[in-house]
């Protein structure tokens, strides 16, 4: 069994905006930093392995909580959004009307033109999660929002048909149990004063 720390990156411009961010490769704004020095984790995770997406805004994160420490996982990269990157979902959704309700309302198979879908996420994602499940020592892992939403899938069944608890959605991570079998165990973490509403 596996102790797993899921952290979500700290903000950036676009996430103040609630542009879709994806695989564009955005860097954390002033108050991101800010926010992310605010986190406290436990002192004993400072031994642990840690990972990290490797787009900028996870990177940046992990530095500023671990220092360079820590080991690039391709698998943590976030769901690769295609011709939405840089839009709102507010906006799609007036200008799509029907025909994009009708895609969201698909959960796990909703794909954007040229991008993934969440339920290819979840499947990357299972692969990782079985080989973390073999480590011994705790793991904290630096990602996205898109990781955060397929972990509850893989921990819960969640088909994202419907809204995710309201703690989960405002977390700042979740803090897992890794069994060869799957997720064993998931809950919400809140690392500091920040409460981010940003999608």
């Amino acid at each position: 069994m596996t102790e797993l720390w899921l952290i979500r990156h700290g903000p950036t411009a676009w996430n103040q905006e609630k542009r879709i961010q994806g695989r564009s490769d955005i860097g954390l704004s002033a108050e991101g930093v800010a926010a992310v020095l605010a986190w406290r984790l436990p002192r004993r995770l400072r031994r642990a392995a840690w990972l990290t997406s490797p787009l900028k805004r996870a990177r940046q994160t992990a530095t500023l909580l671990h220092g360079a420490g820590y080991t690039v996982e391709p698998t943590l990269i976030e769901m690769d959004w295609g011709a939405y990157e840089g839009c709102r979902i507010s906006d799609l959704r007036a200008e799509g009307g029907e025909a994009f309700a009708a895609s969201e309302a698909r959960g796990l198979d909703f794909r954007p033109p040229g991008g993934e879908s969440p339920r290819d996420v979840v499947e990357r994602l299972s692969v990782l999660y079985r080989r973390l499940a073999q480590w011994a020592d705790p793991v904290v892992a630096v990602s996205h929002k898109g990781i955060l939403r397929a972990t509850m899938t893989l921990a819960t069944g969640w088909d994202m048909t419907h809204d995710l608890p309201r703690d989960v959605r405002r977390a700042d991570g979740l803090r897992l149990r890794l069994e060869p079998g799957g997720v064993a165990h998931v809950e919400p973490l809140t690392l500091g004063p920040s409460r981010r509403k940003a999608a």
